[in-house]
């Protein structure tokens, strides 16, 4: 099965891909649009795609494209998160005067960098890419800043693992498909729906689960594309696909300007 992810080979994507389908073949994309045009266009059978971090919050871009193309969350899957210098084999922690890495990785690295001055930060785009980068062009006085599994693709050699600000670092990761497929035991549905600006508004969008006794888990708003000073509100409520969620969509899609349904899925 092939699996398409944004990013290169030992990437988190990549972890988190093969801890969901252990026997996938993934399919590496340079941009996120590429990876929902494989989806669609059938060259895979899914993607994984992460969706939000502990720290660094939502992955904006990809919002948006749940909204926009057709596709369907089938599952989710949250990885931990671990930062890893990795170098050439040979080089030591005290010969570095770079570390790349993605900007994000970087700024959840803070207090490596305070404690080691003598390297500088350099932002790339990838964390596993960094340390493919560093491994071609035999750079001795440059690391990568990636997950481990980097470090076994490339062969570089960990020089200190776990260098992260907060340990209780997580990405949620979703597995998307283009048919609607709902899993046995699904118990979570992620939506998108829009309102009027009215007064209470949101708040009569928002009774329609209050009503049912349905939780909310997250809910977010993100500015609509092309659509200045519109919004769209990002939900996940805490059940499946049964009637009393049925009833609480169809009484949303009353009071809502837009609702679309983003996936339905067993809560990871």
């Amino acid at each position: 099965m092939k699996i398409a992810i944004q990013g290169e080979a030992g990437s988190f994507s990549h972890e988190a891909a093969q801890r969901m389908l252990p026997q996938c073949t993934v399919v590496s994309c340079a941009r996120s649009v590429e990876v929902f045009d494989r989806v669609e266009n059938g060259s895979v059978a899914a993607a994984v795609i992460p969706i939000e971090n502990t720290l660094a919050g939502s992955v904006a871009e990809h919002a948006d494209l749940l909204l926009d193309r057709d596709v369907f969350v089938q599952r989710e899957f949250f990885l931990r998160i671990r930062h890893n210098v990795i170098a050439v084999p040979g080089v030591k922690l005290r010969d570095l005067r770079r570390a790349f890495s993605h900007p994000v990785a970087l700024e959840q690295c803070r207090d490596f960098f305070r404690k080691h001055r003598n390297i500088e930060p350099v932002p790339f785009y990838d964390t596993a890419g960094s340390v493919k980068h560093v491994m071609e062009k035999n750079l001795h006085d440059t690391a990568g800043i990636a997950g481990p599994k980097a470090a076994g693709v490339y062969g570089g050699k960990i020089l200190q693992a776990g260098i992260e600000d907060n340990k209780r670092n997580f990405t949620r990761f979703f597995l998307i498909r283009k048919a609607r497929q709902v899993l046995p035991r699904a118990n979570k549905t992620s939506l998108a729906f829009s309102v009027k600006n009215f007064p209470g508004a949101l708040f009569k969008a928002l009774s329609v689960f209050a009503l049912r006794d349905i939780s909310l888990s997250k809910i977010e708003s993100r500015p609509m594309r092309g659509r200045p000073w519109e919004y769209v509100f990002y939900a996940d409520i805490l059940r499946g696909e049964d009637e009393a969620a049925r009833n609480a969509l169809r009484h949303l899609a009353e009071v809502a300007d837009l609702v679309k349904v983003l996936g339905i899925y067993p809560a990871g």
